[in-house]
């Protein structure tokens, strides 16, 4: 029966229809909006206090959560109950956070909490940017003081052409695959990677994307008017006094100098000795405790928005960054590769003041992970990198704690940006592991974790198509005046309004990720930051080549050798023995690992070749077949009446017949053979049932001829 109060809309998009409905669910909740498609469902829920915080920012928190039963699974371990969030659902928070925070007010206090809950899931209509499109909606609908809507879609290259919201195969096979968000108006995000696709392909993708958000905005709209809520006020930001802005408008020289430092902590220091400055020399005369503090708290305020003027200006008036470069200006970059000796590969990546230590290890199959949550195109990955932002980085002395959602999330873009790249299992058959350190950062660390973890696999032997770097890239955009930064600083992504990162080969992008401060970038905008950071790009491999500009042609010696070879599956028993008995001893007298999957195929993992020789020897051993004609030199393991058993090689017998001990006639087995006896016996006949007939007659008859 549905809800008294439930409004819906629909929309079709990339031929499959969407519903936003609400009113029906989660009443007592500021909004909540059901965002359909498919199969697949998704609660988005909106909760937005009325009283503000303490906060000096937008406390705005973004969850997204699978439920293990909406695809009709039950959770493993021993509570059987969803745990803590996965990769997976940390990367879709983040996905709906980013375009959803910067339509509130920078002065909006108020605590924000959207929760989507997957009630359904369909894999063949995805629901992260379902949950999007629903928290956006939720937003929308709600008294929340957004100044507009935002949506977003999935745009893939499926098969050579450009496809929204493709299904699971579609997806699973694409070669563009990016989540786009945006306003009626303009791009403000855009998540994904790519297998080597041009600059142009990607802008196309935009296009595509961006008639499709103006549907779902369109709809989105249609909901809001059928609700029929206001947006609640919200106090204008409190200007600063007149007299304060004029007093620290008299520092802008000084400021302008301190800024052109070229060290981070030396600029940040100059700067803050500037401000103390300020305040001490502004609020002297002021006797009352209280005034006096609400006055440095004004200065403070005061001298930050002049900060980010002159830096702005300075950027789009002279062309001069921060640190002295020109806008399309790379740091100065130096790699090392091999620093870590007992790693498989090592290497520093260094660009300006960001640096990162990368080490890949080579592992054997039993060495991957796997994927148990929604919408995994496999259960197994092969290919794994984590990011490390440790705190010394930025100078700092902090708890070292699990990761945070922007450590997973950078891990994930340089994972997504290596991808392409790598040889498939069948090629090569190892597990991967690139583990990243950040030891010093100052802007764009995550695209030094994607130029070292690409020097460091090279470094290990890993035979990648091609090498991978990354830059990051910046805007500073005043009324019709922009400009492009390449390679940005901390300072600059701060300050500027737009966080825009490409890794890629020579060839062309693998992964993108973009953010806007500001309502969004047009295409022209997009188009030139395309083409600069593919110039960058192209410098950097350059630079990194320098170190190493191919795969080394040997492994390290500490890296797993890694043999393969074919058994029958009936053997795979063979090989396995009694509770794993036989598998053990193989890798105990041999030193090596063995992993045999049910398709028969056997990995030898060994650090000497004489090792892996050895294991496949046993192997062999255990596993071939009786070959009709061939001699073989057997033990006699069991003598009866009419014959003698030999076993011909471990686990395999065959009988002689007592007409085939000897060329003369015998009257009895033990006047030739005895238990224990070795004797060179010849195959004569395998039946269909597997027995084997030996001749020993045969096999002298050979030996003597």
């Amino acid at each position: 029966m549905h809800g008294v109060n439930e409004r819906s809309v629909t929309v079709e998009i990339g031929g499959a229809t969407i519903t936003f409905s609400t009113g029906k669910y989660a009443k007592q909740a500021g909004a909540a909006v059901v965002a359909s498609s498919g199969e697949s469902s998704v609660l988005c829920t909106l909760v937005c206090t009325s009283e503000p915080t303490r906060f000096d920012f937008m406390p705005l928190t973004v969850d997204y959560q699978d439920r293990d039963g909406s695809r009709g699974a039950i959770p493993g371990g021993f509570l059987k109950r969803e745990g803590r969030g996965n990769e997976r659902t940390t990367l879709i928070s983040r996905l709906i956070d980013r375009p959803i925070r910067p339509l509130f007010p920078k002065n909006f206090r108020c605590e924000t909490q959207l929760i989507a809950t997957v009630m359904s899931f369909d894999p063949d209509h995805e629901t992260d940017v379902l949950a999007l499109c629903g928290c956006a909606a939720a937003v929308h609908v709600s008294d929340a003081p957004t100044r507009e809507a935002i949506a977003g879609v999935r745009i893939c290259q499926v098969d050579g052409e450009l496809v929204i919201n493709p299904g699971f195969e579609g997806r699973a096979k694409a070669t563009l695959n990016i989540v786009v968000a945006g306003t009626r108006d303009a791009i403000i995000m855009v998540e994904g990677g790519a297998h080597e696709v041009s600059e142009d392909l990607m802008l196309d993708a935009f296009d595509l994307a961006h008639d499709a958000i103006r549907k779902l905005i369109d709809a989105m709209n249609q909901l809001n008017e059928q609700v029929g809520i206001a947006n609640r006020e919200v106090e204008a930001a409190v200007e600063l006094p007149a007299d304060i802005v004029a007093s620290v408008e008299a520092y802008a020289g000084a400021l302008a100098e301190a800024q052109a430092t070229a060290s981070k902590h030396e600029r940040k220091d100059n700067i803050n000795n500037l401000k103390r400055q300020a305040i001490a020399e502004l609020t002297s005369s002021i006797e009352d405790e209280a005034a006096a503090a609400e006055a440095a708290t004004n200065v403070v305020a005061a001298f930050d928005k002049l900060a980010k003027r002159l830096m702005r200006t300075r950027v789009i008036q002279d062309a001069v960054r921060i640190d002295g470069r020109a806008p399309d200006e790379i740091r100065d970059i130096w790699c090392e590769v091999g620093v870590a000796t007992r790693a498989h590969g090592s290497a520093v990546f260094t660009r300006g003041e960001t640096q990162g230590l990368v080490l890949a290890a080579l592992g054997t199959e039993r060495d991957n992970q796997r994927i148990d949550w929604a919408g995994a195109y496999d259960s197994i990955r092969n290919w794994m990198l984590t990011y490390v932002f440790p705190p010394f980085c930025t100078g700092e002395a902090r708890p070292l704690r699990a990761p945070k959602r922007r450590e997973v999330g950078h891990g994930a873009l340089a994972h997504r940006a290596l991808e392409p790249v790598l040889p498939t299992f069948e090629d090569f058959p190892y597990v991967l592991r690139c583990s990243a350190d950040i030891l010093e950062s100052n802007g764009s660390s995550s695209m030094a974790t994607v130029c070292g973890a690409t020097l460091s696999l090279m470094d290990a032997g890993v035979p990648i198509k091609a090498p991978v770097a990354g830059i990051a890239m910046g805007l500073v955009k005043e009324g019709d005046d922009f400009a492009v930064l390449s390679d940005i600083l901390g300072d600059e992504d701060h300050l500027g309004d737009m966080d825009f990162k490409v890794t890629g080969t020579r060839d062309g992008i693998t992964a993108f990720q973009m953010d806007c401060k500001i309502a969004g970038v047009s295409r022209e905008i997009m188009a030139r930051a395309l083409n600069q950071a593919r110039d960058g790009r192209l410098h950097i491999l350059d630079e990194m080549g320098k170190s190493l500009a191919a795969p080394r042609e040997e492994l390290s010696p500490y890296a797993p050798r890694i043999t393969t070879i074919k058994i029958k599956v009936d053997k795979i028993r063979d090989i396995i023995g009694p509770g794993g008995k036989v598998i053990r001893g193989i890798q105990d007298k041999t030193g090596t690992t063995v992993n045999v999957d049910d398709t028969g195929r056997v990995q030898i993992a060994a650090t000497s070749q004489e090792a892996a020789d050895k294991a496949v020897g046993m192997i062999r051993e255990l596993t071939q077949e009786a070959e009709i004609g061939k001699l073989y030199m057997g033990v006699v393991k069991r003598v009866v009446d009419f014959g003698a058993f030999v076993e011909i090689f471990p686990g395999t017998d065959g009988l002689i017949h007592i007409s085939h001990l000897a060329k003369e006639r015998v009257g009895k087995v033990t006047d030739v053979v005895n238990e224990g006896d070795e004797v060179l016996v010849r195959v004569i006949d395998v039946d269909k049932s597997g027995k084997i007939r030996l001749s020993r007659k045969e096999a002298l008859d050979v030996a003597m001829g």
